[in-house]
């Protein structure tokens, strides 16, 4: 893309839109894409608990019938599920099972036309749903108006996007998966090598040092703790957001992420009657200070902590 064509169709006005279309999507991802896990998860089980060879290093000798019973069990539970993936069925209304027809789906305008409630059960809809769909607008947005008319855009908008869904995975169900972490990791490496961010040196280096330092320090806390310090899909997330931006971002990240998270959870932790070992999902806040350092650039940071910017 090059010239008038690039200037318009990678404008941020016409990328905000594209982004509340991509933010639609990214309502189905958060929503269907754990429950797809956890379907995948219990297959393994339950074939699991069939085999008895698997079995039996579990439980040291054959498995008893009981046991290949409940593996059979489960299986035909999950066969008798309806088929479920990211694009099929259609979405519909969990309480009443209306399929949400095309002009129910148009973002943000359709909630704001239903008064943010099912046309057929009038239940509420969450009003989380447009959040989505204008946060990822808004960012699009602001990712072609840092970025410009380049095709690297469309690179920075696709991290975005996963950075997104899984912040509200990880709020849903405090787990990361790895379908999203390893897409943005390997893809933070492949823009690197095509020149559209930083020299791939830099962006290997910064998945190394997004990864290996917190991971020996989460490491060494759990044993001293006894106890799991920081999960593992938190310190992937960091890796992807480390190709991505460079080592020299790393800190930052985590300076804003944990930051953030102090002044999120200490009044809930406080407040709250959850226990001093009470866990919080940490990914939302590691992809914000991702999408800080993104937007606002890692040496404008560094010099506003007063830091003298890194080489």
């Amino acid at each position: 893309m090059e010239g008038l064509d690039a200037a318009i169709w990678l404008s941020p006005a016409v990328l905000g839109v594209f982004g509340l279309l991509v933010g639609s999507f990214l309502n189905v991802v958060i929503h269907r894409e754990p429950v797809l896990l956890l379907r995948a998860w219990l297959a393994d089980m339950a074939e699991s608990l069939q085999d008895g060879q698997v079995s039996g290093m579990v439980f040291g000798r054959p498995p008893a019938a009981e046991v290949a019973a409940a593996g059979r069990t489960l299986q035909a539970s999950l066969d008798e599920l309806a088929p479920l993936g990211i694009a099929r069925p259609r979405s519909r209304c969990p309480s009443c099972g209306h399929a949400i027809r095309w002009y129910e789906n148009i973002p943000i305008a359709s909630w704001l036309a239903l008064r943010g409630r099912c046309s057929a059960c009038r239940t509420r809809i969450s009003a989380r749903y447009p959040f989505v769909e204008l946060l990822t607008g808004a960012l699009f947005a602001a990712a072609a108006w840092k970025f410009g008319p380049h095709v690297s855009t469309l690179g920075w908008c696709a991290a975005i996007a996963l950075l997104v869904a899984m912040s509200f995975i990880d709020l849903d169900t405090m787990y990361l998966p790895d379908e999203l972490t390893y897409p943005l990791l390997w893809g933070g490496l492949l823009v690197a090598a095509l020149g559209w961010t930083v020299p791939l040196p830099t962006a290997l280096w910064g998945a190394i040092a997004g990864y290996v330092p917190l991971w020996a320090l989460a490491t060494g806390m759990e044993k001293l703790l006894h106890r799991p310090a920081m999960g593992g899909g938190d310190l992937k997330l960091l890796a992807a957001l480390g190709a991505w931006l460079g080592w020299q971002a790393v800190l930052p990240v985590i300076v804003i992420a944990s930051f953030a998270g102090l002044v999120v959870n200490l009044p809930r932790a406080l407040l709250g009657r959850h226990g001093r070992w009470k866990q919080y999902p940490f990914g939302p806040f590691i992809a914000a200070g991702g999408l800080v350092v993104m937007l606002a650039g890692v040496d404008p940071l560094l010099e506003l902590a007063g830091i003298q910017a890194l080489g």
